[in-house]
């Protein structure tokens, strides 16, 4: 699970880098420029994915037991 949650951090912590302006058609400190905009939605539809994946997980590691 360690390894899991390092790879995960990992992937994440390169997002910072799309941070800059200029980007989009809305305005850039909304709660809409971040659902909207792919550059913001993707990321944050991966991560809800993969914090889904992570519960139902742990969930079945503790029915095992």
């Amino acid at each position: 699970m360690k390894k899991q949650v390092l790879m995960i951090a990992a992937l994440l912590s390169g997002l910072a880098g799309f941070a800059h302006e200029g980007h989009g058609h809305t305005h850039d400190f909304t709660i809409t420029h971040y659902i909207i905009e792919p550059e913001h939605a993707f990321p944050v539809i991966a991560a809800v994915a993969i914090v889904i994946l992570l519960i139902k997980g742990y969930r079945r590691s503790l029915i095992k037991k």
